[in-house]
């Protein structure tokens, strides 16, 4: 039976994808989170989910974040150690299925999420849930992901377009809360082998309420 991220065995397909030995999205940090830098200042507590290889991270703890990364691949967690340790920084990584997570409420002042579409809209409303629970009062949402649009170029993300992102659906996952940047817009990506050329993309930053 599928499970709820449209997988049948999450763990599997993401183990033999990080098995590559190149890091497969790339060792630095994705674009638009760099561009969101002012959020991130040393001594913030980050939640990074499904954190990869690392890339995303480590960049977060090279700023002096206090950086949790969790992925459900064990493959791609020994590589985002071993990525944190020739960066020379320390990062809490742990291998972690995002939707058995238990979300300590007000534990961090940012989370991070960048690309994570494996889930489909009942396991993605519980993740999203789980963020804003995990977020203290004034804490920080910064997401991209995929439009449907993106099915039309193939650049990156899965072939199912009830996974991707619109405007209208991100604001009515995050209800009550301060839109600080939300825009749909096109871009050439260059990370790693899994994400690139032109690409559908959307951005959020978003502001949980005091």
């Amino acid at each position: 039976m599928a499970q709820p991220n449209g997988f049948d065995d999450a763990r599997a397909f993401w183990d033999e994808r990080f098995a590559a030995p190149e890091y497969i999205f790339g060792r630095e940090p994705n674009r638009f989170l760099v561009s969101q830098a002012g959020w991130f200042g040393a001594g913030t507590r980050v939640l990074d989910i499904a954190t990869g290889e690392g890339r995303n991270a480590v960049w977060l703890a090279q700023r002096g974040c206090h950086v949790t990364g969790i992925d459900i691949s064990p493959k791609a967690i020994e590589k985002a150690h071993r990525l944190a340790a020739e960066s020379a920084v320390e990062v809490r990584f742990e291998v972690e299925d995002v939707l058995k997570r238990d979300w300590v409420p007000d534990a961090f002042d940012a989370v991070v999420t960048i690309f994570i579409q494996f889930a489909a809209p009942a396991a993605r409303k519980a993740v999203f849930d789980g963020m804003q629970r995990t977020l203290r009062p004034g804490g920080v949402i910064v997401l991209q992901g995929y439009t449907p649009r993106q099915l039309e170029y193939r650049t990156g993300g899965p072939p199912r377009a009830d996974h991707m992102y619109t405007e209208p659906m991100l604001r009515e996952a995050f209800p009550g809360w301060e839109i600080l940047h939300l825009a749909e817009h096109e871009d050439v990506l260059n990370e790693g082998t899994k994400h690139v050329g032109r690409s559908a993309l959307i951005d959020l930053v978003a502001r949980k309420a005091r």
